[in-house]
């Protein structure tokens, strides 16, 4: 029977046969830092380069630049060298990573709740993801600000059981889902390979050990690091957002991380015009998002699964970010009002904060699962959602490098 250590720099609980490796990596981190901040210097060297041979930016003095290649044409393997180190932090990561606890759900959530949306009293449509597996925050570990990792977790489970070109690539193929501290070394190394370089300085590019909130951009460079086309899309309504498209409904923009925008901040008190407003702009906020996230999933049916009242899409599930909190999203259902004048919509939702054993005995009895799951229309009133999504396939090398630059679709309402 294998046993189990406390690494002695970082408490971490590893097998004890890893144990040594294990505490001679953080030296390993010691020395990528060190050569992370030479590259810092040859990239300064090498904009000080540019400037001394552009006429428009000629000083005459070449002291410190001088100085700078001379430390540049002795480090002329260093992209080699970094190369190296940077595989090698990979490969010491596949070993080492652990897998997430999550509590195994007979018969899976999502084949419960199809159950039980089925099983309603009367007539609804319902789209719904095929497959996920629910990861909770825990007290001991990351009540209060994991959310955004339960959600990575949450998507990871449904790329490595649905999409097999996903599961060679998502964490050195190790087929599966990895605790918090191993994501958060994964993103590192997302960041190390240069994927959101505006969002990683919010972080100073270390985000291991930490107990920080993290987002979308985040979640996007994490896939994206491993070749997965993770997309975001950004509904907003505030007058700040300048990016318009030509019809002035959608437009491409940069989304900047981690979660400024989203952090509650104290303005002064609203008139009632400007309370109207908001209330009109969360109207057209809520059927914006809501007709999207409908669109998505009917998009790609599966009709091998499907029942006259619920449509499993093939689609993944969306995390979904808005002020101070992110869940996910695995379906959507509509029913007529009961004035039969519009359809009334509630968005299918996993929360991290819930209790999976909460979820799976609501779920199994067909008892109170609507409050833990259903989320109406008229709760959407944030000025800001954010999702995030993953495509199918691989990106070639030369697409990789466009997804490094985190981007995405803006929808103003």
């Amino acid at each position: 029977m294998e046993t189990i250590s406390s690494c002695p720099i970082c408490n971490i609980q590893v097998l004890t046969a890893e144990l040594e490796w294990h505490a001679n990596s953080h030296f390993d981190d010691d020395q990528l830092q060190m050569d992370m901040e030479l590259a810092h210097q040859m990239s300064v060297a090498e904009s000080s380069t540019d400037a001394m041979n552009d006429p428009k930016h000629y000083s005459g003095s070449f002291t410190s630049d001088s100085n700078a290649l001379g430390a540049l044409s002795s480090h002329s393997g260093y992209s080699h060298h970094y190369s190296e180190l940077l595989d090698e932090q990979i490969s010491c990561l596949v070993r080492a990573q652990i897998r997430s606890k999550v509590q195994e759900v007979e018969g899976g959530i999502l084949s419960l709740l199809r159950s039980c949306l089925e099983s309603e009293a009367g007539s609804s449509t319902s789209m719904i993801s095929c497959y996920i597996d629910h990861h909770q925050s825990l007290s001991s570990e990351d009540k209060g600000w994991g959310c955004g990792w339960r959600n990575i977790q949450m998507l990871s489970s449904h790329l490595l059981k649905q999409r097999p070109e996903a599961r060679e690539v998502l964490f050195g193929g190790s087929g599966f889902v990895p605790d918090i501290p191993s994501l958060q070394r994964w993103l590192e190394i997302a960041w190390d390979k240069k994927f959101d370089t505006i969002g990683s300085s919010h972080f100073h590019n270390k985000i291991y050990g930490a107990k920080k909130w993290i987002g979308t951009t985040e979640c996007a460079a994490l896939f994206r690091s491993f070749g997965l086309r993770a997309r975001i899309v950004d509904f907003d309504s505030t007058e700040s957002s300048d990016l318009h498209s030509n019809n002035g409904s959608r437009a491409a923009s940069q989304v900047r991380g981690p979660m400024d925008k989203f952090l509650i901040k104290n303005k002064p008190p609203k008139s009632s015009s400007e309370l109207c407003r908001e209330d009109a702009e969360s109207t057209r906020g809520q059927q914006a998002l809501v007709d999207w996230v409908w669109n998505y999933f009917a998009s790609e049916r599966s009709d091998r699964l499907a029942t006259q009242r619920v449509t499993v899409s093939n689609k993944t599930p969306l995390y979904f970010q808005h002020q101070g909190h992110s869940r996910t999203i695995v379906g959507i259902q509509k029913k007529p009002d009961r004035r039969g004048s519009q359809e009334q919509y509630s968005l299918l939702i996993l929360d991290p904060g819930h209790r999976t054993a909460d979820l799976e005995r609501c779920l199994r009895s067909k008892k109170g699962w609507q409050r833990l799951v259903k989320r109406g229309v008229h709760t959407l009133r944030k000025p800001q959602y954010q999702l995030c999504y993953v495509d199918p396939g691989i990106a070639s090398s030369e697409e990789v490098e466009r997804l490094k630059t985190i981007d995405g679709t803006l929808v103003r309402f």
